[in-house]
Order: C-alpha cells, then sequence, then structure tokens
C-alpha cells in the first residue's frame, strides 16, 4: 500500500512539474511502478532496451487515445441526443 501511494504521488508530481513531450501520454503509476522495479529493484544489463520500451508504449497508447477520439466523433448523432465531449 506504501509502494502505490508513493507512486501515485511521484505520477502527481511529474505530471504538475514537467509538460509531457508530444506524441506521449504522461506516465501513469503503472508505468512508474514498471520502470521502478526494472531500474532499481532488479536492474538489468539493457537499460536501453527497458527506456525505449516505455517510450513506444507510452507513444502507441497517445495514438491508440487520439484514434479512439477521431473514431467517437466521426460517430453521427440524431439532433436530439445529447453528446458530451470528452
Amino acid at each position: 500500500m506504501l509502494a502505490h501511494a508513493l507512486l501515485a504521488v511521484l505520477t502527481a508530481t511529474e505530471r504538475a512539474e514537467t509538460p509531457t513531450p508530444p506524441g506521449l501520454i504522461a506516465l501513469t503509476c503503472n508505468e512508474i511502478h514498471r520502470l521502478f522495479n526494472t531500474l532499481i529493484v532488479e536492474p538489468i544489463q539493457d537499460l536501453r532496451h527497458r527506456l525505449h520500451w516505455s517510450t513506444w508504449r507510452r507513444r502507441h497508447q497517445h495514438r491508440a487515445r487520439t484514434s479512439h477520439y477521431q473514431r467517437r466523433q466521426a460517430i453521427p448523432t440524431r439532433d436530439h441526443e445529447l453528446r458530451l465531449p470528452y
């Protein structure tokens, strides 16, 4: 529980202090947890691969989110239906 609380605080702090690079989502608690385990708890020799994979994953999630929003906007609505913005 303590570790999860620490990750949540780190995520909130990171979002407040540094802007997210274009084309990437912000670091999530799960991603920080994974990076913490990879870099601190169980360090491996191939650090560059792990960091590259994290960037690739965040970029992929950004593309998936963007295409999801575009697809949702493309769905025609009837005049009487209320459509809430995301």
